[in-house]
């Protein structure tokens, strides 16, 4: 019998390397142009008009509590859907789109600290590197 086979969405924030699953994604964009919010969590970067629809950015390195992107890069967006509606994760760099295995997956690492804990379902073991899985819903709990 045949191994059951997911497909993420890769991107990375600093040397990690993460995926949602693609069907959770609706498109992946280069920089936009954002526009802030004030008051809002630090999480919440600004909003971006994607092609005339207002789109709430939220900063994933922040959320993961990383430190900045270094001043002068740009970040790029993972379009995502939550509660049916897009929300942009500004990420460092795009990867993939890549096929795992289902028996590949383990259990988060117990390395992990902090909010990744919350937001990290488990990783694929890949023959260069560990995919982390990321739980879209989860990464917007308690903002």
């Amino acid at each position: 019998m045949a191994e059951a086979i997911k497909q993420y969405c890769t991107f990375y924030l600093d040397d990690m390397f993460f995926g949602v699953e693609v069907g959770r994604v609706q498109e992946v964009l280069r920089y936009e142009e954002m526009t802030p919010v004030p008051l809002a969590s630090d999480v919440m970067r600004g909003l971006i008009n994607l092609r005339g629809l207002i789109v709430p950015a939220l900063d994933l390195r922040r959320r993961l509590d990383y430190e900045p992107l270094e001043e002068g890069k740009k970040p790029m967006n993972v379009v995502v859907r939550y509660n049916g509606e897009p929300v942009s994760l500004l990420v460092d760099k795009i990867g993939d789109v890549l096929d795992v295995e289902e028996g590949s997956f383990e259990s988060p690492p117990e390395t992990l600290k902090g909010k990744a804990k919350e937001i990290i379902t488990g990783a694929y073991k890949l023959p260069d590197c560990l995919l982390l899985a990321l739980n879209v819903d989860q990464i917007f709990k308690g903002l």
